[in-house]
């Protein structure tokens, strides 16, 4: 059943759309809140990691201890079979429509769109935003490195198929290798405690963003949807944007709306909140700009 908006949240919706309406350019930061609408899990709590992977709970396993880098030292199945249905999971689950309507939004703004995601699942790419727009703070789980690292090669996960059992979640062998030294590869994702990911890629989406922010002029909306508190990276960083000159934040988080200064807080699914802003903003299209 779709989400009715309250009174309030309608008033938000309202201002949210006015302001995308009149915006130059769309800076879309995105926590996992925004793939739980496609189906992935968000591991919100031991709780909600536990539900997604059983066991671990069995082995009293957290999150964070579970995507921590010194499991593909000491117990390189374990981290596979973690990963490597991560992989799968990601692969076969289709990104929802909102990602297409972030995309068309960006598209009609003149200064287009540019995105900032803590997520690794590469579904901002597969809904329609081009790869040089994109940053990926925490990199991807579709690039591989070396577990060492013996190098600072970064290569595609493309080709990978790690063979998971879906009842222990351990990888069976044979194992990702690096090519350099033959060692155990993993993910270029940066995980809990991780003095080994390297940065990078990342660091070259980056300098594409802050280039892009450079010849931005006018206004321009910071629309953040589904980045919580417990890792604040996208939360902190939307706020460092939107306090630049010509900057607005709009923050989508059914559970944590609160923003600073005259931010906009919508209390609302993400998917649920682009849908009703979507339906705002049609009637807008081909009439005219807002002053």
């Amino acid at each position: 059943m779709p989400t009715v908006p309250s009174g309030e949240q309608a008033a938000a919706l309202d201002r949210a759309a006015r302001e995308i309406e009149r915006a130059d350019a769309l800076v879309i930061t995105a926590g996992a809140g925004l793939g739980v609408d496609s189906g992935l899990p968000d591991f919100r709590g031991t709780d909600g990691f536990w539900r997604a992977y059983p066991p671990f709970a069995r082995l009293g396993l957290r999150f964070d201890q579970v995507a921590n880098p010194a499991h593909f030292a000491s117990d390189p199945a374990l981290a596979w079979g973690f990963y490597g249905h991560r992989l799968q999971l990601y692969r076969s689950t289709a990104p929802h429509r909102g990602f297409g309507i972030l995309a068309s939004w960006a598209g009609r703004a003149p200064g287009g769109g540019f995105v900032f995601t803590s997520n690794v699942d590469g579904h901002f790419q597969r809904g329609g935003f081009a790869e040089e727009r994109v940053v990926e703070c925490h990199g991807s789980i579709f690039h591989l490195q070396c577990a060492v690292p013996c190098t600072d090669r970064v290569w595609s996960a493309e080709e990978l198929d790690v063979r998971v059992d879906e009842e222990t979640f351990r990888a069976r062998p044979p194992l990702p290798v690096c090519p350099a030294c033959g060692g155990v590869a993993r993910p270029n994702v940066l995980m809990f405690g991780d003095w080994l990911w390297l940065p990078h890629r990342t660091a070259a989406q980056e300098e594409r963003m802050r280039r892009w922010l450079e010849r931005l002029e006018g206004r321009f909306v910071v629309l953040e949807i589904g980045a919580g508190t417990s890792v604040p990276t996208v939360r902190l960083t939307s706020e460092h944007l939107a306090r630049n000159p010509g900057g607005r934040l709009v923050r989508i988080n059914p559970r944590e709306p609160q923003t600073p200064g005259d931010g906009i807080g919508i209390a609302l699914p993400g998917l649920a909140a682009l849908e009703a802003l979507d339906q705002r903003l049609r009637p807008a299209v081909g009439a005219g700009r807002g002053g």
